[in-house]
């Protein structure tokens, strides 16, 4: 059975709580009040205070249990928006658009929850050392590098000559 529950001109612009209700869809309501909670924006408490209410919605009118609810959607629509001025430079007045939101959550008992099975330990192998490493590190020695590693001088380059009057080629200065 579908119950909705409707959070009506909240004060958040819709497209930064879709960004928070795409993350829910799909969830059980356990999961989805789980990620709301750690989610650090504004649109999750006002989406968790709506799943709240429409788990409580379940739970009384239906006499559903929450732990077999699923999120089943979870959408925004647009509000009215509430049109404001700010003064601008000479005399000129600037739009400001505050936007509100209508937001819609859907929770079922149809849908069957779905668990992950948890991860079985990967087979990759290590990258192995080479032979003369395995055979140094049993003896407790450093292990021989393969390669020599030789240094390349670095050219400097030329000094530019010094001034013919500088006291450093002994030339005359003038006083």
């Amino acid at each position: 059975m579908n119950v909705i529950s409707t959070y009506k001109y909240a004060r958040i612009s819709p497209f930064k709580a879709r960004e928070v209700t795409r993350e829910i869809q799909g969830l059980p309501v356990s999961a989805a009040l789980d990620l709301l909670a750690f989610t650090p924006r504004k649109a999750a408490l006002l989406i968790s205070k709506t799943l709240k209410s429409a788990i409580a919605n379940a739970e009384n009118n239906n006499n559903l249990r929450a732990d077999t609810l699923v999120v089943r959607e979870a959408v925004v629509g647009e509000g009215p928006t509430l049109k404001r001025f700010q003064p601008k430079a000479r005399g000129s007045a600037g739009p400001i658009r505050k936007r509100t939101s209508h937001i819609r959550i859907v929770v079922t008992d149809e849908i069957e929850i779905k668990t992950r099975e948890p991860r079985k330990p990967s087979s990759r192998k290590k990258a192995a050392a080479p032979a003369g490493a395995k055979a140094a590190a049993a003896a407790g020695e450093a292990p021989a590098a393969e390669t020599p590693i030789t240094e390349t001088p670095v050219a400097s380059a030329p000094e530019a000559p010094a001034p013919a009057d500088s006291p450093a080629t002994g030339g005359p200065i003038a006083e």
